[in-house]
């Protein structure tokens, strides 16, 4: 988790209702903190951000039982994913498959549009774990952005030529030894 947001970290979360005393306690919990709409309000305290709804502050239904992550980017507090921008998301989703490959190794991993939400730094860092595992395991990486590509060993494409039948075209890059990182650009 550090190398995809340095300064931050992440964990995982068991979710039980029942032991936080029922769906009841469970949903108060989750209430906001907005004024009804009988108040008057005053336009001072919402221009100095008082009484402005958090965006913590969401009605979300009872959690189901199971396991959250959670993730705390560097200088800002634990969020559950569902609260965290699309490249925030992208990255914890990929710092929690990353932290699994080291618990449950496989040869391979076909990873789809991971990066699409990612700006060139957090592509930079995907690319940095991506190396530190090629010894381990071989990726399948579907996406569209160049940075990605450049970094493959191997590049596979779809092209539908003039006649209308596609063609796979694959191109394999000069790298140094090692295991391979295949990328498939998608052919939308």
């Amino acid at each position: 988790m550090e190398t995809l947001f340095p300064g931050g970290s992440g964990r995982l979360r068991l979710v039980d209702p029942a032991e936080s005393g029922g769906d009841e306690q469970v949903e108060a919990a989750y209430e906001p903190a907005v004024a009804d709409e009988d108040e008057e309000r005053d336009p001072e305290a919402e221009a100095d951000g008082e009484g402005a709804v958090d965006e913590l502050d969401v009605v979300r239904e009872a959690p189901e039982p199971g396991v959250e992550l959670e993730v705390q980017p560097a200088g800002k507090r634990i969020r559950s994913l569902q609260v965290l921008s699309g490249g925030e998301k992208s990255m914890a989703a990929l710092g929690f498959t990353f932290a699994l490959m080291l618990a449950r190794p496989s040869p391979f991993y076909v990873l789809d549009e991971v990066d699409a939400a990612l700006d060139e730094v957090n592509i930079d860092r995907f690319l940095e774990l991506v190396d530190r595992f090629r010894d381990r395991a071989q990726f399948v990486v579907i996406t569209h952005q160049a940075g990605t590509m450049e970094a493959a060993d191997a590049l596979y494409g779809v092209s539908m030529p003039g006649n209308g039948v596609s063609q796979v075209i694959s191109r394999r890059l000069p790298r140094e030894a090692g295991p391979a990182l295949a990328v498939a650009p998608d052919a939308a």
